[in-house]
């Protein structure tokens, strides 16, 4: 993984959006390690760097997503924006910058024995906010100006894992979203083909 190719193309995408407030994000993700950070402890991308490939990942797979769905669905070019699609896709897991400590755990080795590997741990003590709605709260206190639709599928994108299903509020909420905007869906979908298709490994694949 190239960390300075990644940043790159994640900037250009950002920028291309003509976002008020982008400049200040820029400067609050450098604060607050976005740039660094893990996409997970013990799963996909789980080293350095490995937040903003998932970043740029999701953000390509939505735009495909939203480029083949306007062939079946011809309105959507109307109902969903181009930058929304970069906005709520690229910014949907802000909320991880701060959450990963670096550690050392155990690990079997090719030989089945255990032995000492560097990782991550996770902490919410930071800003113990949720999931997708920190991202939101951070992606506004760091003066981005959003739409409705995009702070929905920001808030949202976890899909159903992200609903406390004891919650009515929770259960209508999200489903009202779905229905009303369209971009909500496209990020779950994105979310989901990035993790699951473009960043598989082979030391998962080997573990199956």
């Amino acid at each position: 993984m190239d960390i300075k190719k990644s940043k790159e193309e994640f900037l250009e995408l950002l920028r291309s959006t003509g976002r008020d407030g982008v400049e200040d994000l820029i400067q609050g993700l450098e604060e607050m390690g976005f740039f660094t950070a893990p996409a997970s402890a013990n799963h996909h991308l789980n080293t350095e760097g490995g937040l903003l490939q998932h970043s740029v990942n999701t953000c390509k797979a939505a735009l495909m997503i939203w480029e083949g769905m306007k062939g079946l669905e011809p309105g959507l070019e109307k109902e969903v924006q181009k930058d929304s699609v970069i906005i709520a896709s690229l910014l949907h897991d802000v909320c991880k910058s701060d959450i990963y400590i670096r550690s050392v755990k155990k690990k079997k080795n090719a030989l089945g024995q255990w032995e000492d590997s560097e990782g991550y741990k996770v902490s919410y003590r930071n800003f113990p906010m949720g999931h997708g709605e920190k991202s939101v709260i951070l992606l506004l206190c760091n003066g981005l100006e959003m739409t409705d639709d995009e702070m929905l599928a920001i808030r949202w994108h976890m899909g159903a894992w992200g609903i406390n299903m004891n919650s009515f509020e929770d259960q209508r909420s999200f489903d009202t979203a779905q229905k009303l905007y369209p971009l909500v869906s496209i990020v779950q979908a994105a979310d989901k083909l990035a993790a699951s298709i473009m960043e598989r490994s082979g030391e998962e694949m080997d573990e199956l």
